[in-house]
């Protein structure tokens, strides 16, 4: 198994930490990666882009040109994805912010409410943990069997605090797709 896969949205949502959260499970669960960050010079709101590979195999180029899947958080960021996602590729997208639809018919298009979800859990920071969940389960591409475990060892002793709300927005996440 193979999962080439980008993230695209804007500065704030997480795009950057989902793409090293993503990693790290996929490193914890026995796999092989790559990640490549992309984000623009701006503090928030800017271009925030992550490319990564995921595999059971050793990865030949890290360089994600034509990926599996694309996870769209924001409006900007839809053209991007539909423009170099493969033909039959995956598309999620966080349908609370985007809401055009993608011209292609030929991709796999899911819509996932993940800004409006974030909310109910109490804020808009676990967007994209509601999306790692909804990749996972639609790509493949992570078991996530230990999150809650593998979140203790990403994180920093001082965000221990932060572990539940993260696990039940990935939760939420899997469930939902």
């Amino acid at each position: 198994m193979t999962e080439k896969s980008f993230f695209a949205g804007f500065g704030g949502q997480g795009i950057v930490s989902l793409g090293q959260i993503w990693v790290y499970c996929a490193m914890k669960e026995g796999k092989n990666v790559t990640f490549f960050p992309f984000y623009g010079a701006e503090k928030r709101g800017g271009v925030a882009r992550a490319s990564v590979i995921v595999s059971d195999d050793e990865i030949a180029s890290p360089l994600v040109t034509t990926p599996d899947s694309a996870l769209v958080m924001n409006g900007d960021s839809l053209p991007i994805c539909e423009g170099i996602l493969k033909d039959g590729g995956l598309m999620i997208i966080n349908s609370s912010l985007v809401k055009e639809d993608p011209r292609r018919d030929n991709i796999r298009v899911v819509k996932l409410e993940a800004s409006a979800l974030a909310e109910k859990i109490g804020s808009l920071r676990f967007a994209n943990m509601i999306a790692l969940g909804a990749m996972a389960k639609l790509t493949g591409a992570l078991a996530l069997t230990e999150i809650e475990g593998i979140l203790e060892n990403f994180f920093s002793p001082d965000k221990h605090k932060f572990i539940p709300k993260n696990v039940e927005a990935i939760k939420m996440g899997f469930g939902t797709v």
